[in-house]
């Protein structure tokens, strides 16, 4: 049976999480000590007792998500859970993704996506971008619709989440009236999403040209396990590309759909979802009812990962 792993992003956060597991295993706990020499704060006590306000914020939640995935992942191999044949993550996760594939290591990863959280807060100025959810309207049809206002700024298709649904972002009037329009138009649900930043559209340039800095003066290896990234929605084992991938994947569509559907087209038909929530695991049901997708953020649910997965070798 061929499987996957794949690793949430940004909004899959809040206080309290992996409570149990860290109660459970001390690898969860070793894991956010790790985390936090590299970043000179308490992350563990952040993520324990808030304020939700600041693990909110998109350079401490980033930091924050990874080693929360990234502990699930060591301890999912410490009780035996198989090495899966693809991995994947979405958007932050990503690099999650590339820190079990191998290809980063831990700590760098946590520097990296530091940087990447502070780079991304600066690049547009607090108030002037917006991220919206559209829901009930096809992917051409959103593209279409942010075509259509240009004009009014930068307004980009960015999540391809799941069919139906795809999150938009750029300048605030611009998203503004896309956001309008969709509503005319017929969506059945538009939700402006409470985010700090437009995550993937040009407006992340600056971003993305910080991070070129940053990726450059870490390793990259080549990947151990074949990881379906973001850009592509393709599996990528070389350094190089993967490098690159992470660069364009700042102002670039996350094309989730895409991925996971690359995935069933190779034969995977069991996913774990490796990390806080279960946000990927709604997405995957509704992306193609054949996967089952398996949480593991609490003692409980990952037993039940394992199992499953194990049955279906």
């Amino acid at each position: 049976m061929t499987t996957a792993l794949v690793f949430p992003g940004q909004g899959s956060q809040s206080v309290g999480m992996l409570d149990e597991a860290a109660a459970e295993w001390p690898l969860v706990g070793q894991t956010f000590e790790q985390a936090s020499d590299v970043l000179g704060y308490d992350l563990a006590a952040l993520c324990r007792e808030g304020p939700a306000e600041e693990l909110n914020r998109t350079d401490i939640t980033q930091p924050a998500l990874l080693t929360a995935s990234v502990a699930l992942w060591r301890v999912w191999r410490e009780l035996g859970g198989p090495v899966p044949d693809y991995l994947a993550g979405h958007s932050l996760g990503e690099y999650s993704a590339l820190v079990a594939a191998g290809c980063l290591d831990f700590a760098d990863a946590v520097e990296l996506v530091g940087i990447r959280g502070d780079a991304m807060r600066h690049a547009v100025p607090q108030g002037e971008g917006r991220m919206a959810a559209i829901i009930g309207m096809d992917g051409e049809a959103v593209i279409s619709l942010c075509q259509e206002h240009v004009a009014e700024g930068v307004v980009e298709a960015v999540n391809f989440n799941a069919p139906g649904q795809v999150v938009i972002a750029g300048s605030l009037n611009a998203v503004n009236s896309v956001i309008e329009r969709a509503r005319e138009e017929g969506a059945k649900k538009v939700t402006p999403l409470d985010v700090s930043v437009p995550s993937h559209c040009t407006l992340m340039q600056p971003a993305a040209d910080r991070m070129a800095g940053a990726l450059a003066g870490v390793s990259v290896q080549d990947a151990a396990i074949p990881v379906v990234q973001n850009v592509s929605a393709g599996a990528v084992t070389d350094a190089g590309t993967i490098r690159d991938n992470l660069y364009w994947q700042l102002i670039s569509p996350v094309r989730w759909s895409e991925s996971v559907r690359f995935m069933a087209e190779q034969g995977v038909s069991v996913m774990t979802e490796c990390g806080p929530g279960r946000v990927l695991s709604g997405l995957i049901r509704r992306i193609d009812r054949n996967i089952g997708c398996h949480p593991t953020d609490t003692p409980e649910q990952m037993g039940k990962a394992l199992e499953a997965v194990r049955e279906s070798a």
